[in-house]
């Protein structure tokens, strides 16, 4: 393939009619829905400088929190593998599958580091069976191609090319409605969650102080692939890390917000170890977590190291112009081999790990508007680390490098004659004059010229119309006032000369979130408002009323099977009082059973977030197997905040737990929001005033 691959793909992009509508719907819905969330985070902007400020701080001393993570991991009962690079992730991989079996089959959950190492080619070669079971991932897997966003994998498709995907490769009738395709992935993707023997996800954070994995989602399939088989396979990246459970706070205080414009993501796996096996005679759970370095502990002694702050939300892919007009698909290499990540973060992210040989011209698809910057939640000034890269000022191995600029011949001579012009006033002023009269003399119609595409002009952006006089005799009064003078403040990672240095300096910020104690009312109040806006309802009842309660509801949803908690796990006599009401009871795994009940540990009222614990008597597939799913919450368990529930000790003692905010959802079609993936569609919490 030759070098103008990128231009071609972009041409491509540029060309494809359903590609735009497809590419402006995601941005406009999921920046509008990023602004909207950020209105109800108080001092967003504080926020936000702790969050950069906590990134720094594990980045600038990345060797100390690893060493306490994997100790601490270790303890709880993981088996950690370090992997170098991409090949050694794989072949740990390939190792544990064989132990399985010969041909396990594997249920996958959305993982980026997944697509940087290839490793579904490499288990598909081996003769494992793997399954994507992100809808989006599915439906890319399904066509047999890359992810085209970090968080929205199908962005660049239209319901009508997911409906004809589905009737080709499913069988099913073409449809055009997209819950009905929902429906129908829910299906074929459930028996894959019941029978895999191994789960492979990936890994949001890592928390030292308690070696938890944190695996965020909102369809649950995260939920079902490191709750269902028996072993699971976590990938993360090494800088993928936090120092403790309050940081963790601040992190899902904005992550969710910047990718998917909601205040907390519906699904978020708390997980410590490997819990026990509920049939003693089959045998015991495995977790693994497999670290990849893979380029970064080059990358963090480099001038790039600002960029392993990211925390993959894909703000800046939403916000950059120039991935709206492209999308991912158009970034790949000279040789034309795909980017695992696009956008700006990827424009940085695949030349400093892949080398800026092969994947620097994609720095050179920015506008430097700064927009990538100014929606990053932890503040990456990804602009100036685009800059860097187009003056080749990345080291191989972390080595310092001589800059090693890498333009265009073209763009080089004319930045050397602008130079020339801009640095002689009278010069300058004759060559504004004689553009601005020659754009009038060969078009008199703005767009006046479309330069030759080797410019970057001609096929994507319209040349402006020069002025036919200097700025300055247009408004003398604004050309005599002096600029204000920027502020600038010293980062990690830079010297205070402003070049690359090791000097950490980190502003002090309030923490977040900020502690106000409530009334029990006042929680009740709250925390129902929140569940009421996302579609779920809340019944206020004293404890003596809850099984008159629950069996009411039963028969509303003309339901007369029940997968439950243990009895010494529920209120005592629950559940008597329900099988004297007809109701067929489980406690173990029961797959058709419709509705699930289980009990709550704490709740946040900012977010509506319920905390549900895991361990012997408590299966967490009662709140994810079932369509529909009753919670018992005791009022004098809502916390004000998520921060007040990751203390509780169910939070960070626990092998297994989730935290649940509403009912399953998924908008990776067209960003149309449908309601029940693969978790429950419904949610009923029972408050109980009086306990």
């Amino acid at each position: 393939m030759s070098p103008d691959s990128f231009h071609t793909r972009i041409r491509a992009s540029l060309a494809d009619p359903d590609l735009q509508i497809a590419l402006d719907g995601n941005a406009e819905r999921r920046l509008k829905g990023r602004a909207i969330a950020f209105t109800s985070l108080p001092d967003s902007d504080a926020v936000r400088q702790q969050a950069r400020a906590i990134r720094a701080e594990v980045i600038a001393n990345l060797d100390r929190h690893l060493e306490q993570f994997i100790a601490q991991a270790s303890a709880n009962g993981m088996i950690v593998h370090r992997a170098a690079d991409a090949a050694a992730a794989v072949q740990t991989v390939l190792q544990i599958c064989r132990s399985v079996g010969p041909s396990p089959l594997v249920a996958k959950s959305k993982s980026m580091l997944s697509e940087e190492i290839a490793l579904n080619p490499a288990l598909e070669a081996a003769g494992v069976r793997v399954v994507e079971t992100d809808l989006g991932e599915y439906i890319v897997q399904l066509r047999g191609e890359p992810p085209a966003h970090l968080i929205t994998p199908a962005v660049h498709l239209r319901r009508q090319q997911v409906g004809q995907l589905f009737a080709e490769k499913l069988g099913v009738p073409y449809t055009e409605d997209i819950p009905t395709m929902t429906n129908t992935a829910r299906r074929t993707l459930r028996q894959v969650f019941l029978q895999a023997e191994i789960g492979i996800s990936g890994v949001n954070f890592g928390v030292a102080e308690s070696g938890s994995l944190v695996v965020l989602t909102n369809e649950g399939n995260g939920r079902m692939v490191t709750t269902l088989p028996r072993v699971h396979i976590a990938l993360m990246g090494m800088e993928r890390l936090l120092p403790s459970l309050d940081d963790l706070a601040v992190m899902l205080a904005l992550l969710p917000r910047s990718a998917t414009g909601q205040k907390m993501t519906v699904y978020a796996s708390l997980i410590r170890g490997p819990e026990a096996q509920e049939d003693p005679g089959l045998p015991a759970r495995q977790r693994h977590l497999i670290l990849l370095d893979n380029g970064r502990s080059a990358l963090r002694q480099s001038p790039l190291a600002e960029a392993l702050y990211c925390i993959r939300c894909g703000a800046c892919l939403n916000a950059c112009p120039v991935f709206r007009e492209i999308g991912g698909h158009a970034y790949v290499s000279i040789h034309n081999h795909h980017a695992a990540y696009p956008g700006p973060i990827g424009a940085i992210l695949s030349p400093a790990l892949f080398g800026v040989e092969e994947f620097g011209q994609l720095a050179r698809a920015s506008s430097l508007c700064g927009a990538c910057k100014e929606y990053c939640p932890v503040g990456i000034d990804l602009p100036a680390l685009l800059l860097r890269i187009r003056a080749g000022m990345v080291a191989p191995d972390g080595r310092t490098a001589a800059p090693r600029p890498n333009p265009p011949q073209a763009l080089s001579w004319g930045v050397r004659a602008f130079t020339f012009l801009a640095t002689h006033p009278r010069w300058f002023s004759l060559a504004q004059r004689l553009a601005g009269l020659g754009s009038r003399l060969l078009a008199p119609v703005s767009p006046w010229l479309r330069l030759p595409a080797f410019t970057g002009w001609g096929y994507g952006k319209d040349f402006p119309r020069p002025a036919l006089r200097p700025f300055r005799e247009m408004r003398p009064e604004q050309a005599e006032t002096p600029p204000y003078p920027p502020q600038r403040k010293s980062t990690v990672g830079e010297g205070k000369d402003g070049t690359p240095g090791r000097e950490t300096t980190v502003e002090e910020t309030p923490p977040y979130p900020p502690q106000r104690k409530t009334t029990v009312g006042e929680g009740i109040e709250r925390f129902s408002k929140e569940l009421s806006a996302l579609n779920c309802q809340v019944i206020v009842c004293a404890a003596a009323e809850l099984p008159a309660q629950i069996l009411a509801q039963l028969r509303t949803l003309n339901a007369s099977q029940l997968h439950t908690w243990d009895d010494s796990a529920l209120p005592q006599g629950l559940l008597d009082a329900l099988r004297a009401g007809g109701i067929e009871i489980y406690t173990g795994r029961q797959p058709s059973a419709r509705v699930g009940l289980s009990g709550v540990a704490a709740a946040a009222a900012e977010t509506g977030t319920l905390l549900i614990p895991g361990g012997p008597g408590r299966p967490l597939t009662t709140s994810l197997l079932p369509d529909i799913h009753l919670a018992i919450l005791p009022a004098s368990r809502i916390k004000q905040n998520l921060a007040q529930v990751l203390h509780q000790s169910e939070a960070h003692s626990l092998p297994l737990a989730a935290l649940v905010t509403g009912p399953s959802r998924t908008a990776d079609i067209e960003m149309a929001l449908t309601i029940g993936v693969h978790g429950p569609g419904q949610v009923i919490v029972f408050c109980l005033s009086d306990a």
